[in-house]
């Protein structure tokens, strides 16, 4: 998220409690209502090491960490559920290049893993690199979604100005 403190993470909290927020029912992390924190405390480790999160440990408050490697945290607790649905709304907005392709990479996993992906973005080469079909939005309707190789930047700017009867717009 855009706002990643105080929306994808709670910012006094350390990156640990932070991935209980979301995981706790998958990774069994409560049992009868008691919180299980060596389960808790190795989910937030293998979300540092498998997104390469750069913090001194799992007790850092999220507050610590710079924007890309808190979106990485944020991303990789979400992903390592192994959700069957993810919407991603500007998933590498303000991230290093680094962090970036990192971010890309782990959604094309997902995606290859049979997840559906929906991500949200304004960055039409980020959309272009990751995405199988494309669509835009325009005064609250949805262009038909289009297989993104046979979709040009040109069209989605058409699609954006509400422009959705082209030749070239068909159902995907």
């Amino acid at each position: 998220p855009a706002e990643r403190l105080g929306h994808g993470a709670v910012p006094a909290m350390s990156l640990a409690d932070n991935g209980l927020l979301t995981a706790f029912q998958q990774e069994g992390m409560v049992k009868h209502g008691l919180i299980r924190h060596s389960r808790v405390e190795a989910f937030a480790r293998r979300i540092i090491e498998t997104f390469a999160v750069k913090t001194p440990g799992s007790h850092t408050p999220a507050r610590s960490l710079s924007g890309g490697n808190l979106q990485k945290f944020i991303l990789g607790r979400e992903i390592l559920q192994q959700p069957k649905l993810l919407i991603a709304a500007h998933p590498t907005w303000g991230v290093d290049v680094g962090a970036a392709a990192a971010i890309h990479r782990a959604l094309i996993e997902l995606r290859d893993a049979g997840a559906a992906i929906l991500v949200i973005s304004e960055d039409l080469e980020e959309l272009f690199q990751i995405s199988d079909r494309i669509g835009a939005l325009s005064h609250g309707r949805l262009s038909p979604l289009q297989p993104t190789a046979a979709t040009s930047a040109t069209d989605v700017g058409r699609w954006m100005a509400g422009q959705f009867d082209h030749p070239t717009t068909t159902a995907a």
